[in-house]
């Protein structure tokens, strides 16, 4: 019988230039198995933690992408682009003079505006499907994109550095913890439309997703030094689990119904990862609402 290949979780920081779709075809060749995906995309201009799930893993990337995310970025006023960030084709600058005429106080105040429950429309070139297709491949075509507004939560957004303040080229750095789907793109485009001068991203790096954090990353290169050796960087998936969510160790009874799949009786507050007695993680476990029972949301063994 062939041992089965580990599970687990890589914590990766993406270098700029490189798609997400480059560092799974990279994991894929360095852990020698086709089943490998990632949560939540990242640019090839952003960079850093990008979590890639190896084997079973794979399965709980899409609970992972619901999680809170943090990122560092930076923010130039007085340009807006196609696609919200430096990448794209320049649409509209701003009114001579109009840049130097801004205050710290009316920049820091339109940041303020991107704080809590918010509406926000998506950027055009996004991954959201529209009648099928994803907005970026229809305005890649050059058809016009419409896309509506959706509610996210920024639970804090920091402004630090201002350069260039009174002059016409002025870029803030902010850091920002949001709710999963939120367009830090997007704040750029909208902070610089309520200061009436445009705006883009020119620097964008994710700090965390959920539990994950860039003091747990490694660079491809890295994980590349550390296959070659003989070290693995491979976060096993009952610790990944145990990280991203909160945790129930099973009694007997109780491990055996839930390897069959089965609902038990079992007071949680929301997903959470149930282990056999000896640590084995077993399976993602929801609340039944209106019942003391738990139900399987995801199991991880036969």
């Amino acid at each position: 019988m062939t041992e089965a290949k580990p599970s687990g979780l890589v914590i990766v920081d993406k270098g700029p230039g490189v798609t997400s779709h480059d560092v799974v075809s990279r994991v894929r060749r360095l852990a020698g198995t086709r089943k490998v995906g990632h949560a939540g995309t990242l640019d090839p201009m952003a960079t850093g933690v990008l979590v890639v799930g190896v084997e079973r893993a794979t399965r709980l990337l899409g609970h992972l992408m619901l999680t809170e995310k943090a990122y560092d970025a930076t923010v130039r006023l007085g340009i807006a682009t196609h696609t919200d960030d430096a990448e794209g084709g320049v649409v509209a600058t701003a009114e001579p003079g109009a840049v130097e005429a801004l205050s710290e106080a009316e920049i820091r105040a339109a940041f303020a505006t991107q704080v809590g429950e918010i509406e926000q429309v998506p950027t055009t070139v996004s991954a959201i499907k529209v009648d099928g297709k994803r907005a970026y491949a229809l305005a890649r075509e050059g058809a016009a994109v419409e896309l509506k507004a959706r509610p996210v939560t920024i639970h804090e957004l920091t402004v630090g550095g201002l350069r260039g303040v009174g002059t016409g080229s002025l870029e803030a750095d902010i850091s920002v913890r949001c709710s999963s789907g939120t367009y830090i793109r997007a704040i750029a485009r909208d902070v610089g439309a309520i200061l009436g001068v445009g705006g883009h991203l020119t620097a964008l790096r994710r700090t965390a997703v959920g539990p994950y954090t860039l003091a747990q990353a490694a660079t491809l290169e890295e994980l590349g030094e550390a296959q070659a050796g003989g070290r693995s960087l491979l976060l096993p998936i009952g610790a990944a689990a145990r990280a991203a969510f909160p945790s129930y160790d099973l009694d007997e009874e109780q491990e055996r119904e839930v390897r069959h799949g089965r609902r038990i009786a079992l007071a949680v507050d929301g997903l959470t990862a149930v282990f056999a007695l000896d640590g084995e993680f077993l399976a993602l476990y929801e609340p039944v609402p209106g019942t003391p029972l738990a139900r399987p949301v995801a199991v991880f063994v036969g």
